[in-house]
């Protein structure tokens, strides 16, 4: 037995050596860095190849990105790049070569200059002059007044879902700039598709979010940012947040459920004027009427047919056939019985901070903003050197020190404010205004304490949360019209 073993091994070590001795004859493989390198052809696609072009744009890279399409050498070909033509600055000489007049009507509609929302609540806080465009907002060297720490805050801390900025990087808030943040696709702040389409529904919600309207389009309503609001409820491990604030998911609007997007309501809402749809726009054709020229509307027989604007899908419009429509026309809004729920936040405050003291701030981590989340995660976590005490300007990015917190004493959907406006007509009401403005300085010395505008901050809105009226919708209003009978 042992001389058989013997032998095996002897066998073993012979046809070991033979292959050593094949091996040694063969020649060696070329090296990693013998190996040819590819060269690079000249032209964009050689470094982009995933671009896809649609039909309608299928042209040169640098008819919109300028540079040089004819060199392989990347310094050469991004001379004079434009890395972002679609933005505001730019996008006259670029989209405008083509879509003059839509970049003209663009460059003028309150999605790029934001009037409507900055003189709102500039003129709250005390404000005399009126503002063309979001980027005239003053930037305060050295804050004085309430108007001065408000525009702080506007330039700050409201003022990050523009057209000249690409939105916070969280997932589904990531959008383009100027043109691009409607007509094309990005997720987690990368551009999807070079596609451009017709302004989809999750373009609108990258800035309509975070109890916003449109955020309530789809039933959306944010968490409180206390940590014992936070779903999950007790932890530190990251975990997805598309929106940066978790949500609520309640009953979206009926249109929405029926297959409507955003834009087969508000076709031309970022180019231009257009005509203010209501939902008598709609609802309140009768045959003989004329039709709604402002909608993708027609008549068929005794019916008023709404083509969606991207599904094509037809969908016969309801029309108002109970009389307690014209009973209440000219004294009660649509929304005020057909509204399923709204926003009610109350009272929002916004605390502009100088102070390292970040131990207060360890339940409102999550903030709805990814530049203050991350500084106060690092800050009151982190064994590495503290991140400074500054925040960046939403319109130019500048940093600048100091950096503002946010919180809200409560926050509701279920018990909507329902009042009379100043023209008489009772409507839906949500705290728009219910602002709290403070300030304390690096030695902690409060400068701002609780400062507001007049009144209760309350503004008209209108929920897009539309749905069937319920049985008591009378009792919404009783109050506000004395004379309509107890037991009616």
């Amino acid at each position: 037995m042992k001389s058989y073993f013997t032998i095996l091994l002897i066998i073993f070590f012979v046809v070991a050596g033979c292959r050593t001795e094949e091996q040694a004859e063969m020649p060696a493989s070329s090296s990693t860095t013998d190996r040819i390198q590819p060269v690079l052809q000249p032209g964009c696609k050689s470094c982009h190849p995933e671009v896809a072009l649609d039909s309608n744009h299928s042209f040169p890279c640098t008819q919109c990105h300028k540079g040089d399409n004819t060199v392989a050498d990347e310094s050469q070909a991004h001379q004079g790049l434009i890395a972002h033509p679609a933005h505001p600055s730019t996008m006259a000489q670029t989209c405008g070569n083509c879509h003059a007049q839509e970049v003209q009507q663009a460059q003028a509609s309150i999605h790029f200059t934001l009037r409507n929302k900055i003189n709102t609540i500039r003129t709250h806080l005390g404000a005399q002059d009126e503002l063309a465009t979001l980027t005239a907002v003053p930037v305060p060297e050295n804050i004085s007044t309430v108007v001065e720490l408000g525009d702080d805050m506007l330039r700050r801390r409201c003022l990050r879902c523009h057209v000249y900025s690409s939105g916070d990087p969280y997932p589904y808030v990531s959008h383009g700039t100027g043109c691009a943040a409607c007509h094309l696709s990005f997720n987690n702040t990368t551009l999807t598709s070079h596609t451009f389409t017709k302004p989809a529904d999750h373009n609108c919600l990258s800035c309509h979010y975070g109890n916003y309207v449109g955020s309530d389009y789809y039933g959306k309503f944010e968490n409180d940012y206390n940590w014992e609001y936070r779903t999950p409820y007790a932890t530190r491990n990251p975990f997805l947040r598309p929106y940066g604030v978790e949500q609520l998911n309640l009953a979206p609007d009926i249109h929405q459920q029926k297959g409507l997007v955003c834009i087969d309501c508000h076709p031309m809402s970022g180019h231009g004027r257009q005509e203010r749809v209501r939902c008598t726009t709609c609802h309140g054709w009768q045959p003989g009427l004329p039709v709604p020229p402002s909608l993708h509307l027609e008549q068929q027989g005794e019916a008023l047919i709404l083509t969606g604007t991207t599904s094509n899908k037809q969908h016969s419009v309801p029309t108002l056939r109970n009389p307690v429509h014209a009973q209440y026309a000219d004294k009660v809004d649509c929304q005020v019985c057909h509204a399923q729920w709204s926003f009610n936040d109350q009272t929002t405050h916004l605390f502009r901070s100088e102070s390292e003291d970040y131990d207060i701030w360890e339940r409102l981590t999550v903030q709805g903003s990814e530049e203050v989340e991350t500084l106060l995660e690092h800050n009151l976590y982190s064994d590495d050197e503290e991140y400074p005490l500054a925040m960046r300007d939403g319109i130019t990015g500048e940093l600048r020190s100091g950096i503002w917190y946010k919180g809200f004493t409560q926050r509701r959907w279920e018990q909507m404010i329902i009042d009379i406006d100043i023209d008489g007509r009772i409507r839906v009401f949500r705290p728009v205004l219910d602002l709290r403005l403070s300030m304390v300085t690096e030695d902690d010395e409060l400068v701002f304490d609780n400062e507001k505008g007049p009144g209760k901050g309350l503004l008209p809105y209108t929920p897009h949360t539309t749905g069937k009226a319920g049985l008591y919708y009378k009792d919404r209003f009783r109050h506000l019209l004395p004379d309509i009978p107890p037991d009616s």
